[in-house]
């Protein structure tokens, strides 16, 4: 029910448009560009099995990408997520060849896809309107 004077009209109400939902998209990046963009599966978590197949493909760009460079280390960054800290992970980002950083809480200097990858994607994502996930996909 709704107050309104004798004659006057009933305000229109419009549709909702119903989202597409959530997608989960792990981004792996350098300092060039991005090098490996993951999509989540429905009704999937990330944990530290899944994450470790991730530093693997990672593992394999980078060969293409840096063939015939020499790179002594590659020095990796990522946040204190639970699958991040994981011993599994830990040992997988050591056999990997990979050298570490734990990451400072609350640390605005080291955590450049904050303020320089997410706020340019949500721009980019922010006008269209999606109906399913893979268009999201495509979209991103």
């Amino acid at each position: 029910m709704e107050w309104r004077q004798s004659g006057s009209h009933r305000p229109q109400k419009y549709r909702v448009q119903k989202s597409a939902g959530e997608v989960l998209a792990s981004i792996l990046w350098d300092q060039y560009d991005i090098l490996l963009i993951d999509y989540l599966p429905k009704d999937q978590t990330i944990n530290s099995e899944y994450y470790s197949t991730l530093l693997v493909q990672m593992k394999d760009i980078l060969k293409e990408k840096l063939r015939g460079k020499f790179i002594k280390v590659v020095l990796f960054l990522h946040d204190n997520a639970l699958a991040h800290r994981a011993l599994i992970t830990q040992k997988e980002l050591t056999y990997l060849g990979y050298k570490y950083f734990d990451h400072p809480p609350y640390s605005p200097d080291l955590t450049p896809s904050d303020y320089h990858l997410f706020p340019e994607l949500k721009k980019k994502l922010k006008v269209r309107h999606s109906s399913s996930d893979a268009e999201v996909i495509a979209a991103s």
